[in-house]
């Protein structure tokens, strides 16, 4: 009698979450570049391969700063994974920002 031996299937790699986020800031004043420097950082630190980060700046694209109600600057938003999230301020904080924006760092 044949011994009936299971093939071992690979089961697919859940894929890694994506981050979307979108950054609003006021031209190249220092605090909108500093901003964007420490947002960048913390991207690279704790969402390595798994981000999109896109910069607006209000200045030369006001309808979507009216689109994403920005009353404030520099404001970013988390478009995904939702539920959507958003922080206002220059993002030195990291652990501000990882719990504010709801980011999963394992």
């Amino acid at each position: 009698m044949k011994k009936r031996t299971r093939s071992k299937q690979a089961k697919p790699k859940k894929s890694p979450i994506q981050y979307v986020l979108r950054l609003y800031v006021t031209g190249q004043t220092p605090r909108s570049v500093q901003s964007v420097e420490n947002l960048k950082k913390l991207c690279e630190k704790y969402l390595k391969g798994r981000f999109k980060l896109e910069v607006v700046d209000i200045y030369q694209q006001p309808a979507l700063a009216a689109e994403g109600q920005i009353i404030a600057a520099p404001t970013v938003i988390k478009l995904m994974p939702l539920p959507l999230r958003r922080l206002v301020g220059d993002f030195s904080d990291q652990n501000r920002v990882v719990l504010g924006l709801d980011i999963k760092t394992t």
